[in-house]
């Protein structure tokens, strides 16, 4: 049985563990209001760059003269698969969801016979990822966003990708990271980014109502122009997505850890009076033992 030092020491240290994550739960809130904004501010813009994408593609014939981030390179062989996660931790399962979603989407494309590459957008999904496919991790991100997220974060990667892309070193590219549905709630989605996907049914309502929309200039011309800017901005969207999702899965991993704590503090200090009264009968039974002795 523990002494009653052992147990005040635990006590203590607990205490100390329960500040901590208290004083967590409350930074992760304040940086979750103005992450959460940012990520829905940033929802509209690229929702509508999408669909006046998907406006354009529907006139136009893909072939191969057309832009690489439109058409790809025309192969399914080799995939890039930018993985965005945080540089921290101590934030639930957030990191663990990309992560397994991740995981099962390489061995797909390996069981297909297809190439993989990857992007590690935060330390922590490169940490994991690097123990199974280090060969296949081309480079990774850290630091972005680290006092505030901005749109040259987005374009510092998808530079990086177009200069691959420049290069034909893939031919298809998606990006994974967690979805901000709620404060409670982060849904691990892979998008494609390259070539420019259009879901079926989009694109035969687009194709049924085109000839309503005249571009200016014409539509080969915005597209060499908004293709690029498009690709920022639907990273940036996952970055932010994926930014206000680590803060809401923090705060929620924090008050979660506070409350165990202070219910470990409860079932200690119980244990601890329990043995501290133990200790005083024993000692008065000596007492009385001794007394009687005499």
């Amino acid at each position: 049985m523990p002494s009653l030092k052992e147990y005040r020491n635990r006590i203590a240290s607990v205490k100390s563990t329960r500040k901590i994550t208290s004083a967590m739960k409350m930074v992760a809130a304040s940086k979750l209001r103005r992450a959460q904004h940012q990520a829905e501010a940033s929802q509209p813009y690229a929702t509508k760059m999408f669909d006046m994408l998907s406006r354009l593609v529907a006139r136009i014939n893909i072939d191969t003269t057309s832009p690489f981030l439109l058409a790809g390179t025309g192969n399914q062989d080799t995939h890039l698969l930018i993985v965005i996660t945080s540089d921290r931790g101590l934030c639930g399962g957030f990191n663990g969801s990309i992560v397994r979603k991740a995981r099962a989407q390489i061995r797909e494309l390996l069981d297909e016979d297809k190439e993989v590459k990857i992007i590690c957008v935060g330390r922590k999904g490169r940490d994991v990822l690097k123990r199974e496919y280090a060969s296949k991790i081309v480079h990774t991100f850290e630091g972005l966003g680290k006092k505030r997220l901005t749109f040259a974060d987005a374009m510092e990667v998808s530079r990086f990708i177009m200069d691959m892309g420049g290069r034909r070193e893939f031919d298809v590219c998606h990006v994974l990271f967690n979805r901000f549905k709620s404060v409670i709630a982060q849904v691990p989605t892979s998008t494609q980014l390259i070539p420019f996907y259009v879901p079926e049914k989009e694109a035969a309502e687009e194709a049924g109502v085109h000839a309503v929309y005249d571009f200016e200039p014409d539509e080969d011309e915005i597209l060499q122009d908004l293709l690029p800017r498009n690709l920022s901005v639907q990273i940036f969207r996952a970055l932010l997505d994926s930014a206000a999702g680590e803060q809401a899965a923090r705060m929620t991993a924090m008050d979660n850890a506070t409350r165990n704590a202070g219910d470990m503090i409860n079932k200690l200090t119980l244990r601890y009076n329990r043995a501290r009264q133990a200790y005083i009968t024993k000692e008065l039974i000596e007492i009385i033992s001794g007394a009687e002795a005499v």
